[in-house]
């Protein structure tokens, strides 16, 4: 494999052109827990509000909503104030946001994202005071508080956001019953009929029974063998572990402002002629005497009926084609119905 991308390198390397070209054979077989994931298995997005204190006169100015935070914050710890008793530039509201993983436990540390509300032109120096983090269903997860810190070299620095590696603490179990189910259900990362096919296939001979169906081109349940019940642990273990050749789309994708062209392995070219400037390409079916005539003035490329895109792209590449030509050729032989598979421009 190592020689192969060599050479193509070698091949390419005088044009700004990037092909990708996978043989079905071994490039295409990927674990399971690559291409598919586990319903259910999933992270959880979590915010909260909370008042970073000790700024240097960079905190928000007159914001409302930070001085009525202050005084309710205060009141809570004996102190009481009007909120227009609290007006100070070293204290900025901030909207904290946090991602809490699957199966996570209580006790376990989060890191967080600090960012302003207001308009606080600088979070740097500042400690963020404890603050609840919420979900989507409004209940705490976590409590955050830390020292903020803030990302860059010193010259290009985003100083109203910041992160506080650690800085939340989970404070209650995501709750599942995962090692006790009786069937499981994987999505495809890339819905594909084949693929799912594939995968049904292969799960059954590993699993030795027909435990694994597909519900559509993207759903796959699995049935707990009785070997593995209440063992939903190894028994997604073995599973993720498994090699699939997930199939793809003939697809081309041109990304004309950087002149990069990525090539799907199953896209192909029929008996097409194409003129473009001083390139003439021709696949199958070959004029000797208009070869003979274009070679004194035109740079010809001529191959076999039925070659890959990815043929027709290094014989243009041999010829010094450049990129803007070479994705103009392309396009054009997608138009005459020539190229099989789409043709995607960024």
């Amino acid at each position: 494999m190592e020689k192969i991308l060599l050479r193509l390198k070698e091949v390419l390397w005088p044009f700004s052109v990037l092909i990708i070209l996978l043989a079905a054979d071994w490039a295409n077989a990927a674990r399971l827990k690559d291409i598919a994931s586990i319903r259910g298995v999933r992270e959880n997005q979590l915010v909260g509000y909370g008042i970073v204190v000790g700024l240097k006169g960079t905190g928000d100015g007159k914001s409302e909503f930070t001085s009525k935070s202050m005084s309710r914050m205060l009141d809570k710890l004996g102190i009481k104030l009007d909120n227009n008793d609290v007006q100070s530039k070293n204290v900025a509201g901030v909207i904290i946001t946090a991602t809490l993983p699957a199966f996570a436990k209580a006790g376990n540390p989060l890191d967080i994202t600090v960012s302003s509300i207001g308009d606080a032109s600088s979070l740097q120096g500042g400690t963020l005071l404890q603050s609840p983090l919420r979900a989507g269903n409004e209940q705490i997860f976590a409590v955050a508080q830390g020292t903020v810190l803030i990302g860059g070299d010193g010259k290009d620095m985003h100083l109203t956001s910041g992160r506080i590696p650690n800085g939340a603490i989970i404070e209650k179990d995501v709750q599942s019953d995962f090692a006790s189910r009786k069937m499981f259900r994987l999505t495809l990362h890339n819905p594909d009929f084949t693929t799912a096919a594939r995968t049904v296939l292969t799960i059954n001979k590993e699993l030795s029974g027909h435990y694994a169906s597909a519900k559509d081109a993207g759903t796959i349940d699995i049935v707990t063998p009785f070997a593995y019940e209440n063992r939903g642990v190894e028994l997604l273990a073995t599973i993720e572990s498994i090699n699939v050749n997930p199939d793809t789309r003939a697809v081309v994708i041109i990304n004309e402002k950087t002149g990069t062209v990525v090539i799907g392995e199953k896209v192909k070219v029929s008996r097409v002629a194409v003129a473009h400037g001083g390139i003439s390409v021709k696949v199958g079916g070959e004029n000797k005497e208009g070869k003979k005539e274009a070679t004194k003035e035109e740079k010809i490329a001529m191959l076999d009926s039925g070659v890959s895109v990815g043929d027709l792209v290094q014989n243009l590449n041999k010829l010094g084609v450049s990129p803007k030509d070479l994705i103009t050729l392309l396009q054009a032989i997608k138009a005459a119905g020539a190229l099989h598979g789409e043709l995607e421009v960024l």
